[in-house]
């Protein structure tokens, strides 16, 4: 008892739907999602390792992007399926910062990860001749590790505000998983100060990479306009596009949920914005680099004969 208040060391998920007649169907449906999802993003990583012709850098940071893309979606699905299955599921408060922290880790990598694919196209079509030079193997790695140290640190800090909150008022979260935004609406602390760190960081985040992001295509958009071979144009685009629609889909997801719902309650368009980042987005990322890639394709067929 704190204050004649109990404090609650256990919730319970609301889920996607409070409809039981559609526990069943979106069970198979995410379970189905969950599993092309995996295989997507664990099979291009095999591809990328077990094929000579796709140890670039480009690629590197491909089969980076699919492994936080399969960290994402296992952090998340496995549990809300569980939360369909018994239509509103127990999670103690440990494995609810423990579920936020390792999707907040996933998603932040994943945000630097694409701004180093944006910076090595950058390099590949306006600076090609000394391509090989600049993307060295340890400025690669300097950037895989800066992407993952980033997430590290910027959710450590998210999740040890949490530990300032106490919970009292309820114990349902009115969400699919663990999100940080519903457990403010259920705190009996004040979570203003929380509120404020999460915003600075997710908007100094977003408006970083993605400014650096919009300057680096922009550089490539003038250079591409600028070439005099219509192949190599279409080829130029053809190699962006991919990455572009990548970018455009998480961004605008998570620039619509952490900065212009910054300190909202956990609505019903919430739930679709974040069913879309971790479930939808994770699903399509394999399928938008690869399907139209003639090396992946090549790798592939390679390892089916």
């Amino acid at each position: 008892m704190k204050g004649n208040r109990t404090l609650l060391t256990e919730f319970v998920l609301r889920g996607i739907t409070d409809r039981p007649d559609l526990q069943v169907p979106l069970f198979l449906v995410f379970f189905l999602i969950y599993v092309i999802t995996m295989v997507g993003n664990l099979g291009l990583i095999f591809l990328i390792w077990k094929d000579p012709h796709l140890h670039s850098p480009m690629y590197f940071f491909l089969g980076n992007l699919a492994f936080a893309d399969a960290c994402i979606s296992t952090t998340v699905t496995p549990k809300m399926l569980m939360t369909l299955l018994h239509q509103n599921d127990i999670i103690t408060l440990g494995e609810c910062f423990a579920q936020y922290y390792f999707f907040c880790i996933s998603a932040t990598t994943e945000i630097f990860l694409l701004v180093a694919m944006a910076y090595d196209r950058y390099v590949a079509i306006c600076n090609p001749l000394h391509y090989v030079v600049v993307m060295s193997k340890r400025l690669c790695t300097v950037l895989i590790s800066m992407s993952y140290i980033v997430g590290f640190v910027n959710c450590g800090l998210n999740v040890g505000l949490l530990f300032r909150l106490t919970f009292c008022k309820s114990n349902i979260i009115d969400h699919f998983y663990c999100e940080i935004l519903p457990l403010y609406t259920i705190s009996c602390t004040d979570p203003s100060l929380n509120t404020l760190i999460i915003f600075i960081c997710a908007s100094s985040i977003q408006i970083s990479t993605s400014v650096t992001i919009l300057v680096s295509y922009a550089r490539v958009l003038f250079a591409v306009l600028n070439m005099k071979s219509d192949r190599s144009r279409k080829k130029a685009f053809f190699t962006c596009s991919a990455h572009l629609l990548s970018v455009s889909l998480f961004y605008g997801t998570l620039l619509f949920m952490y900065v212009s719902h910054g300190s909202g309650p956990g609505k019903q368009q919430d739930k679709m914005y974040s069913l879309f980042y971790t479930v939808v987005i994770p699903l399509l990322n394999p399928f938008i680099y690869s399907l139209r890639n003639k090396e992946v394709l090549g790798a592939l067929k390679n390892v089916i004969k």
